[in-house]
């Protein structure tokens, strides 16, 4: 089943090969929109020793760190009004050291932000994994979207025409993507560790 966005539909697309929408546009036909600035955590043990992380915790190298601290000082003058997080450790962590210059602010966790549930692949070495069957307990695309339209509308509904820095996943922040352009998953390119891509709700 195709599943469609249950809140406003967005109008800001991409039409210059991917490049994300210029921070400072924050009105579509003179209305004001939340302005999401999506990112993926940086870097962990396990994304460096090709370990499926999942929904564990994680733990950022020092690889992962600096690329944390070089979002931190891209953004230090972007006004933020709140900083959100997918609440496994790798994502809080990142969040924490983008959000350092503006105060060190509370961080809104949301299981909504989770990375995919990898069930028994979870902790397995991925090249391992290649053409191995599925098994049924991992986390369905449906689910998966499910969740992406819920955190979206959360977003609209709890900071309205605010700007939001939201710190997910490489799965959960392609299926967030997946939702707001109208494309399959397998249509989008996976975003690299601590890379940030803007959204306009």
């Amino acid at each position: 089943m195709r599943l469609r966005p249950i809140f406003c539909t967005f109008a800001v697309r991409t039409d210059n090969g991917g490049t994300p929408p210029s921070p400072s546009n924050d009105k579509i036909n003179g209305h004001n929109m939340t302005k999401l600035l999506l990112v993926r955590h940086g870097e962990t043990v396990d994304n460096k020793a090709q370990i499926l992380q999942g929904q564990e915790q994680g733990e950022l190298n020092e690889t992962g760190r600096q690329q944390a601290r070089e979002v931190r000082d891209r953004l230090k003058d972007e006004k933020i009004d709140a900083f959100v997080s997918s609440d496994l450790k790798r994502a809080i962590d990142t969040c924490r050291i983008i959000a350092e210059p503006h105060g060190n602010p509370e961080i809104d966790t949301t299981p909504l932000l989770r990375e995919r549930d990898w069930g028994s692949f979870t902790n397995k070495f991925i090249p391992d994994l290649k053409d191995k069957p599925w098994p049924d307990d991992i986390e369905s695309l449906e689910h998966l979207q499910s969740r992406a339209i819920n955190f979206l509308t959360y977003l609209r509904t709890t900071y309205p025409d605010k700007t939001v820095l939201a710190v997910g996943h490489g799965i959960i922040n392609k299926a967030i993507q997946s939702i707001y352009y109208h494309q399959p998953m397998n249509k989008l390119q996976k975003m690299g560790n601590a890379e940030v891509r803007v959204l306009l709700l």
